[in-house]
């Protein structure tokens, strides 16, 4: 969903529902909305405007996302400011496509050097079984910062994640996506990135799917893991994962923890 905010809360649920239902009626089996989309990615740096802007968990505008998945059979992704003690959080809610809440996820990397010095980090990561499509699939976030650090991936890896859904607000130049790339790479997942459109203050679209596959051994040489990469205009993307192709590759490759010494890595702890 790479849209371009509105001006209130009201708007943004209108125009985020109304992409939800185009795209189901393309045959989507997820839908991912940029970061913090509940108000557009924005974080006053006085309090009270902040805590005005921050919804709970159980707002009616992320319930009803929760009720529009039912409705669709759309799994979904809806990213808000939440009210949360002592600081609001940047958070992700994923709903399976029958409507039920499978995953909740704070971004942990918050831009504390930045506006996001106003937020709090959150506890950790986790996977869920997500109903999507006529699939299970092992699911969990990152969020824009998170993907600048190898922990992110690599705890979701050991958590046993097939697909990383990444909300984004900040530029996708070569640099950005080369480090998801090589997330997706190296722990053999698939990593979808939805960033805001082209003006947007400081971001440019580039919404991407790596599929985690770098090559195939019936195939000589190397593959592009890179399924998706949007242009900078506002629009809905699609992007199609081969989840059997990924599941394969992943029974049969060295990456990903099959040779990985944790008994080495003290220096990290």
């Amino acid at each position: 969903m790479q849209l371009l905010p509105e001006a209130t809360l009201a708007e943004q649920q209108e125009k985020g529902m109304a992409a939800c239902r185009e795209a189901a009626a393309n045959g989507a089996d997820i839908a991912l909305f940029p970061e913090m989309w509940s108000d557009g990615y924005r974080i006053p740096q006085e309090e009270a405007e902040l805590s005005r802007l921050a919804i709970a968990r159980d707002d009616a505008f992320v319930t009803a996302f929760g009720e529009l998945a039912a409705e669709l059979g759309l799994a979904i992704g809806i990213t808000f400011l939440e009210k949360h003690e002592p600081k609001p959080l940047n958070s992700v809610v994923l709903f399976d496509k029958y409507g039920r809440e499978c995953l909740h996820y704070a971004k942990v990397h918050t831009c504390a050097f930045d506006a996001e010095k106003m937020l709090d980090s959150g506890e950790g990561f986790f996977v869920t079984d997500l109903a999507a499509g006529d699939e299970i699939i092992k699911t969990g976030s990152m969020i824009c910062f998170d993907r600048e650090f190898p922990e992110s991936a690599r705890i979701l890896m050991l958590k046993g994640v097939e697909l990383i859904l990444a909300p984004n607000a900040c530029p996708m130049e070569i640099n950005r996506l080369s480090t998801l790339r090589a997330r997706a790479y190296e722990n053999m997942v698939a990593i979808a990135t939805c960033n805001y459109p082209a003006g947007m203050p400081d971001c440019n679209g580039h919404s991407t799917l790596f599929d985690g596959v770098a090559w195939l051994r019936d195939e000589p040489g190397v593959r592009d893991m890179c399924v998706l990469e949007a242009p900078g205009a506002e629009g809905i993307y699609y992007a199609e994962l081969d989840l059997a192709q990924l599941r394969e590759y992943r029974a049969d490759e060295v990456m990903g923890d099959r040779y990985r010494h944790p008994e080495k890595y003290g220096a990290l702890v």
